[in-house]
């Protein structure tokens, strides 16, 4: 059993930076792979960035060059750095957590991204 617990959210406008974090608690080292999801109002879900336990990463197109995902084993964290912040980011953004073949996922952070 894997709890996530997303912090860092906001109102930021253009232009802008934030930092998500996402803390897990329950067995860190059985999580395979993590990763942020994001869904604005009236879209599907959407990847954002994924990290793998060998730091493999991986970004949406949308994203690449703007944010970057990073994990802390030490301290049961993945953050997520986004920078250059556009209208178009505004949306929940949820951690995930991939153990075996399950999916745990945290409750969302909003971000609001207006001027």
């Amino acid at each position: 059993q894997v709890q996530l617990v997303e912090s860092g959210g906001g109102l930021v406008q253009p232009g802008g930076s934030l930092r998500l974090s996402c803390v897990a608690s329950g067995s860190w080292f059985s999580i395979n792979a993590m990763g942020w999801y994001r869904q604005a109002p009236g879209n599907q879900r959407e990847l954002v960035a994924t990290i793998t336990s060998g730091d493999y990463t991986n970004y949406a197109d949308s994203v690449k060059g703007r944010f970057t995902i990073s994990r802390d084993n030490a301290r049961r964290t993945m953050s997520l750095q986004m920078n250059s912040l556009q209208p178009e980011d505004t949306a929940v953004y949820y951690c995930r957590a991939t153990v075996q073949f399950a999916f745990y996922w945290g409750q969302g952070t909003q971000v609001t991204v207006s001027s």
